[in-house]
């Protein structure tokens, strides 16, 4: 089934998201930071959640993990 139609699949996928945008902008600034409008500014707004809501993310990412593997 499609991540877009599955609403657990839906949340991993912004999970996965916000964490591997925020680790490129860490190793990488200028990957993330050039594209600041568009489509490509997702990602970049991705980074800023990350950076900035980093404890509820981790948060969010243990208990996600929980749920996998517990259904």
């Amino acid at each position: 089934m499609s991540a877009l139609f599955n609403f657990q699949s839906l949340l991993l996928v912004i999970l996965l998201t916000i964490c591997t945008c925020t680790y490129l902008r860490a190793q990488a600034p200028a990957l993330i930071d050039r594209n600041k409008t568009g489509v490509m500014g997702l990602l970049w707004k991705s980074a800023r959640i990350g950076e900035r809501l980093s404890p509820y993310v981790a948060i969010a990412c243990i208990v996600m993990a929980f749920q996998l593997v517990m259904y």
